[in-house]
């Protein structure tokens, strides 16, 4: 058997172990690539506000300050958590997002300080579902880790696929009679169209599945991830240190409290935030780092999912897009933080009754300084953001850093998740990303039908036609 045959059938194995996972992972790939500008689309009769009242001397009108604004939420809704994340977009129409740990999100009018939640949950409950699907088969329980490495294993293996089919793919001659069919549709029919499909679907998917299922691997395997830091030329962080180190953790941060002095609350330290950084489109503030005690602000200023992504609220980040074979549009930092994991409407927070109270440096434990998620629009990688560390009681900055203060291996793995969602391109990456996500669905019916018709379909053999003349000899004694 030739090198060729060897790689033709390892292809085949390989298809036809893993198809039908790699088509799972690939079709709600497609439909998470705009996840998040498809939610904001359909929750927007709560996440977008109307024009705000005029002033009775139609001077501009006044937006309540954020204490006041929390306040009032939590007294209409009878709240008596204080919030674990605030979120403050630029936008004139966009609501102030409140989330209550994973349980409760509110969107409350600025001007108003009314809070809505979405009259439908629909559209948002489906991409989680399709979340649940991509990452671990929607395994649940005890079956979370084995629909992981169900899906890693598939996302290695369609890795495999598309380096094999890329060799396969090679032509001996090129020529254009040699390379048409394999990179313009025909118009075919049968097995002739199934392996035009499959062939013409690979080339042009080809180079986005590469990168989608590297990153992929990254994100999935200890090693991969590993190799990264390494090639970097870097040392691996140790499983669970933060995106700073032990530098970044905040138990070496000095909060000094002048004599007398208040804290400044969220009104003050967005005042001290938007001062340092005018250009900023969305801020999300937080009492404490990240609602863990000494756990570090979140790894949004590289979009490295290798943080601990309990700090936020967000699923581990060994669970974080394990195993995907396809790109889907990572939600803001802002937006993570502010729905945590599932970000559902229920009533649970309502129910933890005193515990942003104790967060917020209450109950004899050590103060909590203000930790913020600081995004700007004209900034480059797309996903960069700047997080800061204010002094709860001056509005002092303790610490900021963002994206040009990452190490190189930092900054290369958050461009290996961000790469892996289509995100870092922003929304022609996403396009890109759930188009070849698309064509993995394609690949995926072409090799089983290619298959199948080589295994199962029983050729017909055409009867010997005779011609009208002879059959008279034939005939003949």
């Amino acid at each position: 058997m030739n090198l060729r045959k060897t790689v033709f059938w390892l292809h085949l194995a390989a298809g036809l172990t893993a198809g039908m996972v790699i088509a799972i992972m690939s079709f709600t790939g497609a439909a998470l690539a705009f996840e998040n500008e498809i939610v904001a689309w359909a929750e927007r009769d709560a996440r977008r506000i109307g024009p705000p009242p005029a002033a009775p001397d139609g001077a501009a009108p006044a937006r309540l300050s954020l204490d006041d604004l929390v306040a009032r939420v939590r007294a209409d809704q009878e709240i008596e958590a204080r919030p674990t994340a605030v979120t403050v977009s630029a936008g004139p129409a966009d609501a102030v997002t409140l989330a209550f740990g994973r349980d409760a999100t509110w969107y409350a009018n600025p001007y108003t300080g009314v809070a809505r939640q979405p009259a439908s949950t629909r559209v948002h409950d489906f991409m989680h579902l399709m979340e649940d699907w991509h990452r671990r088969l929607a395994m649940a329980g005890d079956n979370r880790a084995t629909g992981r490495a169900i899906t890693g294993a598939c996302n290695a293996a369609f890795f495999v696929l598309a380096v094999t089919g890329l060799y396969l793919w090679w032509p001996r001659r090129w020529t254009w009679r040699a390379l048409r069919p394999s990179v313009r549709f025909m118009k075919l029919r049968g097995r002739a169209r199934d392996w035009n499909w499959h062939n013409v679907v690979g080339f042009w998917s080809l180079p986005v599945l590469i990168v989608l299922t590297a990153t992929g691997m990254v994100i999935s395997y200890r090693w991969a991830s590993n190799l990264v830091w390494r090639v970097a030329g870097e040392e691996p962080p140790a499983q669970g240190a933060g995106p700073g180190g032990a530098a970044a953790s905040g138990s070496d941060l000095k909060i000094d409290r002048p004599e007398g002095a208040r804290r400044i609350g969220y009104a003050g330290a967005f005042e001290h935030i938007a001062a340092a950084i005018p250009d900023w489109s969305q801020i999300t503030l937080r009492e404490g780092l990240g609602g863990r005690r000494g756990a570090p602000p979140p790894a949004a200023a590289t979009g490295d999912s290798s943080a601990p992504a309990e700090a936020a609220g967000q699923r581990p980040a060994a669970e974080s897009l394990a195993g995907n074979a396809t790109g889907r549009g990572e939600r803001s930092g802002g937006e993570r933080a502010a729905r945590g994991e599932r970000g559902e409407r229920g009533q649970g927070a309502e129910r933890r009754s005193g515990q942003g109270e104790q967060r917020a440096g209450g109950g004899g434990r050590a103060p909590q300084p203000y930790s913020a998620t600081v995004r700007q629009d004209a900034v480059w990688p797309p996903f960069a953001s700047t997080q800061l560390v204010l002094n709860p009681w001056t509005g002092e900055t303790l610490s900021r850093s963002g994206y040009a203060d990452q190490t190189p291996g930092r900054k290369l793995r958050g461009w290996m998740r961000q790469l892996h969602t289509g995100a870092a391109l922003g929304w022609p990456g996403q396009l890109l990303a759930g188009l070849a996500s698309l064509g993995g669905v394609v690949l995926v019916y072409t090799g089983f039908a290619l298959s199948w018709r080589r295994f199962f379909q029983r050729r017909k053999v055409a009867a010997p036609v005779v011609s009208p003349a002879a059959e008279p000899a034939r005939q003949r004694p």
